[in-house]
């Protein structure tokens, strides 16, 4: 009888032990306390791929808002403070984005990670902001920068350099990655270009629900048009909907578009009044789910790119 209960508690000890080794180990099954990896936070899923390209190997990272989720308005988890507490490094987007509620900043501040020299990188640091024009924004920074393709590589620069102030024993891997990546993002950004100038400059007009292609516009070569200008504020109100509706009209647009994030609605509305087609939809805050067109920052913009050239061009 002695020795049936010494098994059963030597067999209960054991596991236990398994149990708690399992419970230290990451989604991979590796331990990602003791792997050797720098611990980052990212606020979203654009950062997230980012750094994540930058990094390689010798980063783990836990991205804070969920993809397809408003990182204006996230409302931090448990877990969420615990990984930001023991993070070797936190990457943000600055430009108003986690601004929210002011989440970011008590997540910071309840996670130890204040102060000047605290391992808190802004990823659109050195970006020229632009700025809101709707009642009640006037003058605050517009968020989406990572649309133009020339400000995603300025946030790579910005990862490279974060991580090489955190892990400076790995200098040259980072500035390898970041050169690879960063050669990518010039070469999309160039064909970008290249293709947006095929359509006539008068037909380069961009309708959306959310005025989130500030950037984008900028730098090729568009004029952005939209519902309502930033998600916070009230969306599809009569006197929006009636103000697209007149605009879509005058000049003649031929093709609306969609975020992936928004609710349609106000945009079918818009569509139906003016029986302008929606010609498909485009990622601003998010990426896609891991398996899906736009899961990446390079796929997203070439899905964009593509949706939006073939949206204007469609039977011309």
């Amino acid at each position: 009888m002695l020795k049936k209960k010494f098994l059963f508690l030597a067999a209960a000890l054991i596991t236990l032990i398994l149990l708690a080794a399992c419970g230290s180990q990451g989604a991979n099954g590796t331990n990602n306390e003791d792997d050797g990896k720098v611990q980052v936070v990212t606020t979203y899923s654009i950062v997230y791929d980012i750094v994540k390209n930058v990094g390689g190997d010798l980063v783990d990272i836990h991205s804070l808002a969920p993809i397809g989720s408003n990182p204006h308005e996230y409302d931090p988890l448990p877990e969420d403070v615990k990984k930001t507490t023991d993070a070797e490094a936190v990457f943000y987007n600055g430009l108003n984005l986690e601004a929210g509620n002011s989440w970011f900043n008590k997540l910071m501040e309840t996670g130890g990670k204040e102060g000047e020299d605290a391992p808190v990188f802004l990823m659109s640091e050195g970006v020229e902001a632009m700025y809101l024009t709707s009642e009640g924004n006037e003058g605050e920074e517009d968020p989406h920068a990572w649309l133009d393709i020339r400000n995603g590589i300025k946030y790579a620069e910005n990862a490279r350099d974060g991580l090489i102030k955190v892990d400076p024993e790995n200098k040259e891997v980072y500035e390898k990655n970041a050169e690879e990546y960063i050669a990518e993002l010039q070469e999309l950004h160039d064909s970008a270009v290249e293709q947006f100038n095929e359509i006539p400059k008068d037909e380069r007009v961009l309708v959306t629900s959310e005025g989130a292609f500030k950037y984008f516009s900028d730098a090729y070569g568009f004029q952005a048009e939209y519902i309502w200008e930033i998600n916070q504020e009230n969306q599809g109100t009569p006197d929006q909907i009636t103000r697209i509706v007149d605009i879509i009209n005058d000049k003649k647009i031929t093709g609306l578009f969609l975020e992936t994030s928004i609710d349609p609605r106000s945009m079918e509305a818009v569509s139906n009044e003016t029986d302008v087609p929606i010609m498909g939809k485009v990622f601003t805050d998010s990426l896609a789910e891991p398996g899906e067109d736009g899961d990446t920052y390079i796929s997203m913009m070439k899905w964009n790119i593509k949706t939006i050239k073939d949206g204007l061009t469609d039977g011309k």
